[in-house]
């Protein structure tokens, strides 16, 4: 398992006065920097006797153009530590820029060591900070990276950071821990230990998001939330994700939705295939969608109850939070959304995320996914 440390709870981020190095780079987005958690870490760092240069040119969804930018300054930098702080598109980021100057250093000949890698994030979703994924948008597509190399050293989890999130992104990133914890559960790389992150993950977001939608300054909701999400990212690090998030990196790179929210309208969807709801619902993802629902002390008898039970709060779950019903919801044309199923299934066919998921679909059953979830 991949091993991140990581430093919790309120004002967690003074951690960094304890970090040992000379020089950082720090990658940003203009939130934190308006907010004033940039400058903050400038300040603990210099507390430590390191020199900061700083690359605040985060946009959402990270582009190769992106990256190139900060590659270029973090190659003159000469850092020996690497701070990511923001949303999942600053850690994304920081990933990208590792991973290529890893990348383009082999093919060079040039030996690159590899930073003090510190994560600090200021969105409760990605779980991008004790990961090896990362996320990056090429010629219009997502591209899914995944390697060891570009996992976090150190992640901090300081809920005050937190403080500031818009309410819609508080509802995505928490669907989007809830999907990453579920597809993580029924993965066909599924542990006893990830099961246990798992567990308490989805036990902590049905008990908080809620609360946590309906009163933004609930500090122990918000640090329940950021706990389950990186309870959510240590189990999928090492089991990998499943179709849900194909679908929802073809979809969400087609028409522009946020990730966290294209994987909530595609959840039970997905979970219906899965459980082969349709068939004899009898099978290993049925059987642990049940377990699920057993330890939310809902109805279990069977594994199709139990299945279809956790699905029913899941779907609650999402109404409570307002999440649209469908993808029409969200004012995409039937016709523009049929012209682009095609090309969607394809790509999340081809997915990183797909040969982990329990049942392998073929491309018409992706088609019908998408259609189900319109």
């Amino acid at each position: 398992m991949l091993k991140s440390k990581v430093y919790f709870n309120n004002q967690s981020l003074q951690f960094l006065k304890q970090i040992t190095g000379s020089r950082a780079f720090i990658v940003a987005d203009s939130i934190m920097e308006t907010l004033g958690y940039l400058q903050k870490t400038v300040d603990y760092l210099s507390e430590a006797g390191i020199s900061s240069e700083v690359f605040s040119g985060v946009r959402p969804d990270p582009d190769v153009k992106v990256i190139a930018e900060g590659l270029k300054l973090y190659k003159k930098s000469s850092a020996d530590v690497l701070v990511a702080i923001g949303g999942g598109s600053a850690i994304d980021t920081a990933k990208g820029i590792l991973y290529f100057a890893w990348k383009f250093g082999n093919i060079e000949g040039v030996e690159i060591k590899k930073p003090l890698f510190i994560a600090i994030p200021s969105t409760s979703g990605t779980g991008s900070e004790v990961t090896d994924f990362s996320v990056i948008t090429s010629e219009g597509e997502k591209v899914c990276i995944v390697d060891e190399f570009i996992a976090p050293d150190i992640a901090i989890l300081d809920s005050t950071c937190i403080q500031h999130v818009p309410q819609r992104v508080v509802v995505d990133t928490g669907i989007d821990v809830l999907v990453h914890a579920i597809e993580a559960y029924v993965s066909t790389k599924a542990t006893d230990f990830t099961d246990a992150l798992v567990e308490k993950a989805i036990k902590l977001i049905f008990e908080n998001l809620e609360t946590l939608y309906k009163d933004m300054n609930n500090f122990y909701a918000i640090d329940r939330v950021q706990n389950a999400s990186c309870m959510a990212g240590m189990a999928f690090t090492n089991t990998g994700l499943g179709i849900n998030h194909s679908l929802a990196h073809a979809f969400g790179g087609a028409f522009h939705i946020s990730h966290g929210r294209s994987n909530a309208l595609l959840l039970n969807a997905v979970m219906e295939f899965n459980a082969d709801l349709a068939g004899s619902a009898n099978g290993y993802a049925a059987e642990k969608y049940a377990k699920l629902a057993t330890m939310l002390q809902l109805p279990a008898r069977t594994s199709r109850e139990g299945a279809v039970n956790f699905m029913l709060a899941v779907d609650k779950l999402k109404k409570s939070l307002g999440i649209e019903d469908g993808i029409r919801g969200l004012g995409i044309e039937q016709t523009e959304f049929e012209d682009a199923l095609e090309q969607m299934a394809e790509k999340a066919v081809l997915d990183r995320c797909t040969p982990t998921n329990p049942k392998q679909p073929s491309k018409e059953d992706l088609i019908q996914i998408y259609r189900k979830c319109y």
